[in-house]
């Protein structure tokens, strides 16, 4: 019998943290009244600047929290133990600015977010948490 020595798979990922903006059949639509979904995209790309990657999806089907956005970790996020964070019912102004704070400062695994967004996040199924990394 041969002993094999258990090896660590080095930490890959993004350089930065990636923030995913659900823009699909219900987020960023009128479906969704009183935000102006345009401006949410812009501010949030203008605030994180080159602190973070921000990318526009289809729909992450979970249309019951629209708007829904992701933040990823970095490399060195992840490799702190950071997660992706599931944020819904994104549709404040305000909590686009405590997200893009968070994410100036490291984001997950880095820096932890402001409280306020615990009133946000939710943890999507195994499916949809799948699909958001294909």
């Amino acid at each position: 019998m041969s002993k094999r020595t258990r090896r660590t798979a080095p930490v890959t990922g993004a350089a930065r943290p990636t923030v995913t903006v659900c823009r699909g059949c219900c987020c960023g639509t009128p479906k969704i009244p009183g935000l102006d979904h345009a401006a949410q995209l812009r501010d949030l790309r203008r605030a994180v600047g080159d602190a973070a990657t921000v990318r526009v999806t289809d729909c992450l089907d979970a249309c019951e929290r629209a708007n829904v956005i992701v933040v990823q970790p970095s490399a060195e996020g992840r490799e702190a133990g950071g997660r992706p964070v599931w944020l819904g019912l994104v549709n404040d102004p305000d909590a686009t600015t405590d997200i893009t704070t968070w994410v100036a400062g490291g984001g997950p695994g880095l820096t932890d977010p402001p409280g306020i967004l615990d009133l946000y996040a939710f943890k999507p199924s195994r499916r949809l948490r799948a699909e958001l990394h294909d």
